[in-house]
């Protein structure tokens, strides 16, 4: 049952994907890369970090950053979630549990990567269900316990609310990362990557504009107003009552163009020859009036709190 928790194929995400968030990237690469490849120079006392926990606001790119590791790593990766480990049968979630540490043992060097690990390692309390105590007493036992061989093992969590995390799993991530929202560059880097190779008339000015607009828009608001403004073009096509002759292609047009005559879209004869107009500015603007930043502000000084009390950044 566990098996299906690890990644056999790879995500195909690069280093170079993501944008900004270099200081996560860098302790990533030295947690998961440089022991893998250069395992002389992990001796002694210098060990691999056995825990990082990526926190910060929804849609800043902790799984994003986790599918990198899962591409550039050579080991076993686990991605795991509260379904493959959670069960209703007595005992059953503990011995997954052990089982999941036993089989990332077996296949070192090993990377569990836990998403929304808050659903997991919550706060332990007095009037709480003595089952997921259990889960969570076992999880910190596998992770830091003793005669447990944690060797070639790295737990990758990832969580939006690190502040619910009960303390001696906090204790047991090493690092602590914050997963902020995107700078000026990183927010036009994330514009182009998400343009990707869709045609469009966009000037370097332009990307600079976007990239000053989308101040406070995390990585995931960022590429849902790229997608918008994609489809703009679309609807263009959709609306059109009159097209012009490019070649053998279609294209829309307005009725003043020379050339255009009146027909819809599925007026069209074949299409395959339906051209659509470039992404412009203009589209984006119309994409900034329905698309609006998803972090609050209140949310920011929390995760700003956690990160003064416990975390880095990143």
């Amino acid at each position: 049952m566990l098996a299906s928790c690890i990644v056999t194929e790879k995500p195909n995400v690069k280093w170079e994907d993501v944008a900004g968030l270099e200081k996560a990237k860098e302790s990533l690469k030295e947690a998961v890369i440089l022991p893998l490849k250069f395992p002389q120079l992990f001796v002694g006392k210098r060990k691999p970090w056995k825990g990082i926990l990526l926190y910060g606001p929804p849609g800043t790119g902790k799984s994003f950053l986790a599918k990198a590791c899962a591409t550039e790593a050579n080991g076993t990766f686990f991605s795991v979630a509260a379904s493959n480990i959670v069960s209703k049968w007595m005992g059953e979630a503990e011995r997954l549990v052990r089982a999941l540490f036993d089989l990332a043992r077996a296949k070192k060097p090993s990377i569990i990567f836990i998403d929304e690990i808050d659903s997991l390692l919550t706060n332990r309390s007095e009037g709480e269900n003595e089952s997921t105590r259990r889960i969570k007493t076992e999880f910190l036992v596998q992770m830091n316990g003793v005669g447990k061989d944690d060797e070639g093992i790295l737990v990758l969590g990832a969580t939006n609310i690190p502040w619910e995390l009960d303390p001696a799993a906090r204790r047991r991530f090493q690092k602590k990362i914050f997963i902020s929202l995107p700078d000026h560059d990183a927010r036009r880097a994330m514009v182009k990557l998400n343009l990707g190779t869709t045609e469009n008339d966009l000037t370097e000015l332009d990307f600079d504009e976007l990239a000053v607009k989308t101040e406070g828009y995390s990585g995931s608001d960022i590429y849902t107003l790229t997608q918008d403004a994609i489809y703009e073009p679309l609807r263009k096509c959709q609306h059109a009552k009159f097209f012009m002759k490019r070649g053998e292609n279609f294209l829309p047009c307005s009725p003043s163009d020379p050339g255009s005559f009146p027909m819809t879209l599925l007026e069209i004869p074949d299409p395959e020859k339906l051209l659509t107009p470039p992404v412009t500015m203009e589209d984006y603007m119309i994409a900034f009036s329905k698309i609006k930043a998803t972090v609050s502000q209140k949310d920011l000084e929390k995760q700003d709190e956690f990160t003064t009390n416990f975390g880095q950044e990143g």
